[in-house]
């Protein structure tokens, strides 16, 4: 993994930090997660962290626009020992590749990429998992962006209105984690 947080940094894509992996891992686990689409391939540490909490027969669909990113994270996987079957790699740009998956075939969606596609992600992954499916947006506290009124930058207002449907949307059951940079968790089914 230290190898991989490397690989990323060479490459210009952030990883999630230790603890979100943790988490993202956990959560994996708890939902017993089968199918898992994770968009923001990076150099593969976050789809290493879902895919040791996934089943042993679960399949990583991840999705990078950058086949640069995707090489080094089939590294990741290959030098962890995770059978090349169990990652199925997507380049491409998310809302072209998700609106050909499934519907309600994923457990859970983990979001690293553009914040300004968050808010059409987030319709797609409705879409996409089951009932009782998971979806995590990363990087969701924007450096204390979020909290300042006066901030109203594309990527800070598309997290906000992201943050805001899922709040307004009674089948979302969401929290705020202030993990790593802050992930917003969402359980798709209705409200107790």
């Amino acid at each position: 993994m230290v190898e991989a947080r490397g690989r990323g940094a060479e490459l210009g894509c952030r990883a999630v930090s230790r603890p979100a992996a943790a988490l993202l891992r956990l959560l994996a686990a708890t939902i017993s997660a089968q199918a898992t689409v994770e968009i923001g391939t990076g150099a593969g540490v976050s789809g290493t962290a879902l895919l040791s909490g996934m089943v042993p027969t679960g399949v990583l669909t991840s999705i990078d626009i950058e086949a640069e990113n995707q090489r080094a994270a089939r590294e990741t996987f290959t030098a962890l020992g995770y059978d090349h079957t169990r990652v199925r790699l997507i380049a491409g740009r998310a809302l072209d590749v998700l609106p050909r998956l499934s519907d309600a075939a994923y457990d859970l969606v983990f979001v690293d990429g553009d914040p300004t596609e968050y808010p059409a992600v987030l319709v797609q992954a409705k879409r996409l998992l089951r009932i009782g499916g998971l979806i995590v947006f990363d990087a969701m506290l924007a450096d204390g962006a979020i909290a300042d009124a006066g901030a109203r930058d594309p990527e800070t207002t598309a997290m906000r209105d992201t943050a805001a449907m899922i709040l307004d949307d009674a089948d979302w059951m969401p929290a705020l984690l202030t993990v790593g940079d802050g992930l917003l968790v969402a359980r798709l089914g209705h409200r107790s």
